[in-house]
């Protein structure tokens, strides 16, 4: 296992520097919404919490991390923080795939599509779309997640937004329970497939949710994409271990102890795979790594913009 606390002082002195735990500039991190013709202005934005933008940046990390466990390398992780702003990274951003980028990018642009095929209206200023910081709350240093959730919330008043619209579930739990409980902050959050409300002629398709544990045990929503899927003409297979007793896919324990992170994710992927059903994954978390254990994941956005075009 790596030093939890040189990890948590990696991440939060990125996330001091640039606002993201891996000191990424934020032009380059998220760019997804660039060949879009977004709205900019408004009181409900659509916030990615730039997560989906992350994965790509989590596995090249991880990558590293998987490589340096239990080795005396591992040591040399403490002096990542010393990093001037931006130089890791840059270097991290050299690193990292552009088809991954794009990958995870294209998912974004579905969401978008998704939501005006709904009709729901809403606004991508793109420089107020930040990192919740769940990632330091989840590590225990609530101290950083306070100080960057409250810088956060104070862009986001101040250029009125009200409603927010998430599209993955730390960045939900994080608005939706952290911010009120820690900062006294408080917006309206719902989550992308809440605001579907669309049908489709049957197609025949049977999948199988993967119900992330935020989504399951916290917020209590894995039966809100499955209500969507039904209208949509998607049949979902039940599986063992969903909905509020759904099992962890290991993402939490990766960025300390990947070989921990590979031990849960096995597990998991056994239990979905019993029904033989295609598995579609709501957490950019949770889809990374079913991927990473070989299963061909998909999103639940790139099934749902394939039926809403037939809607």
């Amino acid at each position: 296992m790596l030093d939890p606390q040189t990890i948590i002082d990696l991440i939060a002195a990125n996330v001091r520097k640039t606002r993201n735990p891996f000191g990424v500039p934020h032009a380059l991190l998220n760019s997804w919404w660039r060949p879009l013709d977004l709205k900019r202005e408004g009181d409900t934005l659509l916030f990615t919490g730039l997560m989906y933008q992350s994965v790509p940046y989590i596995e090249r990390t991880t990558g590293i991390l998987e490589r340096t466990e239990d080795t005396h390398w591992a040591g040399l992780l403490r002096y990542g923080r010393w990093a001037p702003k931006g130089i890791a990274g840059l270097g991290l951003t050299a690193l990292t795939p552009s088809a991954e980028k794009r990958r995870y990018n294209k998912i974004l642009r579905d969401i978008a599509r998704i939501l005006i095929k709904a009709g729901v209206e809403f606004a991508y200023p793109p420089e107020i779309d930040r990192y919740s910081g769940v990632l330091l709350y989840d590590l225990g240093d609530i101290e950083n997640f306070i100080r960057h959730g409250r810088w956060v919330a104070r862009n986001l008043k101040n250029a009125g937004i009200r409603r927010l619209i998430t599209v993955d579930p730390h960045t939900t739990y994080a608005l939706k329970v952290l911010y009120p409980r820690f900062l006294g902050e408080s917006f309206e959050v719902r989550t992308y497939f809440e605001l579907i409300d669309l049908d489709a002629p049957f197609s025949g398709l049977r999948v199988t949710l993967h119900d992330p544990c935020f989504y399951g045990r916290y917020l209590e929503l894995a039966d809100r994409p499955r209500k969507v899927l039904e209208k949509l003409g998607v049949e979902c297979t039940a599986t063992r271990h969903s909905g509020a007793f759904t099992h962890c896919c290991g993402g939490p324990a990766e960025s300390v102890s990947p070989r921990l992170n590979r031990e849960i994710l096995d597990r998991r992927v056994a239990q979905l795979a019993e029904t033989g059903d295609p598995i579609v994954a709501m957490c950019p978390i949770c889809l990374g790594n079913l991927r990473k254990a070989g299963m061909p994941a998909e999103d639940l956005s790139t099934l749902l913009h394939s039926r809403v075009q037939a809607a």
